[in-house]
């Protein structure tokens, strides 16, 4: 898959997004994997900007599916783990090593990202981690006070009533 596929899934062109690509492919080449169709691959991401973007359409990895685990750490980090060969890998974007001539120059930074060496803006090292859980299908049921639908493991009980996480807030009992 090329950048320009990138690109046009994310929405535009941006030095997060070519960060995201580059990750990702280092990621998969490593692991030796192509993108995943259901849950093959699982994708830890240590932050939510626009890479991930890159990450969910390379490799596959979804909220929607449930292989797609969000770690609000702020780092540009994400961990790949193949379900098929029980390996992982982690990828750290090395924004210190970006030249000062294009830090602060959004296109010469964008452009640097895309044609660097790979070890010169990406560190990768492989890690074992506990392979996880499948994805859980759970019921849905009817919040007693808005009467949306809701996932029935975020309801919270309050005064004899399933509320929903936003009604339950408005109750005081979140």
């Amino acid at each position: 898959m090329n950048y320009d596929e990138i690109v046009s899934f994310h929405g535009h062109s941006c030095p997060g997004s070519a960060i995201g690509y580059r990750m990702t492919l280092a990621a998969m080449r490593l692991l030796g994997v192509s993108r995943s169709g259901d849950e093959e691959l699982v994708a830890i991401v240590e932050n939510d900007a626009c890479g991930v973007d890159a990450l969910q359409y390379l490799s596959g990895c979804t909220f929607g599916k449930g292989n797609l685990v969000f770690r609000d750490y702020g780092k540009p980090v994400y961990t790949l783990f193949s379900r098929t060969s029980g390996r992982g890998v982690r990828v750290l974007f090395l924004d210190s090593a970006l030249p000062e001539e294009v830090k602060n120059d959004r296109s010469k930074k964008l452009e640097y990202i895309l044609s660097a060496p790979e070890d010169a803006i990406i560190s990768t090292r492989t890690v074992s981690i506990d392979e996880p859980k499948l994805a859980k299908i759970f019921h849905t049921v009817t919040c007693d006070r808005c009467h949306e639908s809701v996932m029935e493991t975020r309801l919270k009980s309050v005064q004899g009533q399933s509320l929903c996480i936003p009604c339950a807030a408005v109750s005081g009992e979140e």
